[in-house]
């Protein structure tokens, strides 16, 4: 792959230069690639400082239009570079029996190290089924959701998938850099080149779409990559922190393309899964995880993923700096500040309050025995949401709503946890009900 890129600068440099200049200074060059810095080198000191004066920006500008914007260039001399060469060429011709990657995958995340729970099940299984058969279910595969509730994780475990058959190119993108990268084809006249880079893939993934919101170009241009690659069964997966309704500057004929397979969004964790999230996370870095400090940032921290493993990561890292053990004293010093914004004290009655308000209900009604659809949903939102926002038990809540079993109050949670997963619009409702609530916690 390397190889074919420097290809194509070599190619763009022969247009833009006169033909003595480019046998001169470019033709004679090697090039190798490691560790993601691209070297060139010359077959002598005379040569390189001729080439570094007479040709480094027109070589600049190429390089980053092909390799990316910010690509490192390293220049140097030496004659016996061909057994590297060799090897690029090697790994170029396993990569394309392989399958191709451009772009970043973190190999860290996996399906198999992804915890699942009922607030993102639906999408889990989702993303196993693009994976298992791209371009066949869900085309396009739109996953949407608040931040640090592991939309990454599951796009990169899908494309971890994929490598793992050896059978499918994949370009991975931020929705930021195809935008650049976009601007910068256009500032060099090489969209030709940007466009089959796009097409020619078996999956395309880009994370954050919404930056392309508003950009008329780049959605422009992005319409057209996404035709080409649907009508040829090509897999595609966008990935966003709303839904494409939610899009007000995106362009219509782009919302109508993100719905055409399936929209799925990713919830914040109930409590149970955000403790299962703690312990699969202390288990995977040998931290010992008593089970009331789990629980106090599990009931604290409660709508964001990554911020609930930077507090686990901070108290490890208090932890061994002081050689003490993990303590529920320790986790209130260390995270005082973290755990104060998220203490903010809810009570079943505020809940209730709330809720009743919503829904233009009596306060009243909470506690009533009456079992008529608009009270008894309501009532069930309520419950669940005390569960979610206190520390009460089932059977505290179960009493505040009229003397009601534990059983009830668990239920009710259970349906409304299943409703938030098949029903976006009821989930971005209830998400209100909880800013409202908790300010805080969004």
């Amino acid at each position: 792959m390397m190889q074919e890129q420097w290809q194509e600068v070599a190619k763009r440099l022969k247009e833009k230069l006169e033909p003595a200049r480019y046998d001169a200074w470019v033709a004679p060059l090697q090039v190798e690639m490691r560790g993601g810095i691209l070297h060139l080198i010359a077959p002598g000191r005379f040569f390189l400082d001729g080439l570094k004066r007479d040709c480094a920006d027109d070589i600049r500008r190429e390089v980053e239009a092909v390799f990316g914007a910010g690509t490192e260039i390293c220049y140097g001399v030496g004659d016996a570079v061909a057994q590297h060469v060799q090897a690029d060429a090697d790994r170029a011709r396993q990569d394309e029996r392989a399958g191709r990657v451009d772009g970043n995958i973190d190999s860290r995340f996996t399906f198999a190290n992804f915890v699942v729970g009922p607030s993102n099940e639906f999408v889990f299984a989702a993303c196993q089924a693009v994976a298992e058969r791209p371009g066949e279910h869900y085309n396009p595969l739109y996953v949407h959701g608040g931040v640090g509730l592991g939309k990454t994780h599951l796009i990169h475990a899908v494309a971890n998938a994929l490598i793992q058959q050896n059978r499918h190119s994949i370009a991975y993108r931020t929705g930021e850099r195809f935008t650049n990268e976009l601007i910068e084809a256009i500032r060099t006249r090489s969209t030709q080149a940007f466009r089959e880079r796009y097409r020619q893939v078996d999956v395309l993934i880009i994370d954050d779409v919404q930056f392309i919101e508003g950009k008329t170009s780049t959605q422009e241009e992005f319409f057209h990559t996404f035709n080409a690659l649907h009508e040829i069964r090509k897999q595609i997966i966008l990935v966003s922190d709303r839904s494409p309704h939610n899009m007000a500057h995106l362009e219509e004929r782009l919302r109508s393309r993100f719905n055409w397979g399936l929209v799925a969004d990713i919830q914040p964790p109930n409590l149970e899964t955000r403790l299962a999230i703690l312990h699969s996370k202390a288990e995977l870095a040998g931290i010992v995880l008593d089970k009331d400090v789990a629980y106090l940032l599990a009931s604290r921290i409660t709508n964001n993923v990554r911020e609930l493993e930077g507090a686990l990561t901070r108290l490890n890292a208090y932890a061994h700096l002081t050689r003490q053990s993990i303590s529920v004293d320790m986790a209130r010093q260390v995270l005082r500040e973290q755990l104060r914004v998220a203490e903010r004290v809810v009570d079943i009655d505020d809940i209730q309050k709330k809720v009743a308000d919503y829904y233009a209900i009596a306060p009243k009604d909470m506690k009533s025995s009456r079992r008529s659809r608009n009270i008894a949903f309501p009532r069930q939102v309520a419950m669940f949401l005390c569960k979610e926002l206190t520390r009460k038990s089932l059977p505290e809540i179960g009493e505040a709503f009229g003397g009601r079993d534990h059983t009830t109050v668990l239920y009710a949670c259970r349906k409304i946890e299943e409703q938030r997963a098949g029903d976006a619009e009821f989930n971005d409702e209830v998400n209100r009900l909880i800013k409202s609530i908790q300010p805080d916690s969004m």
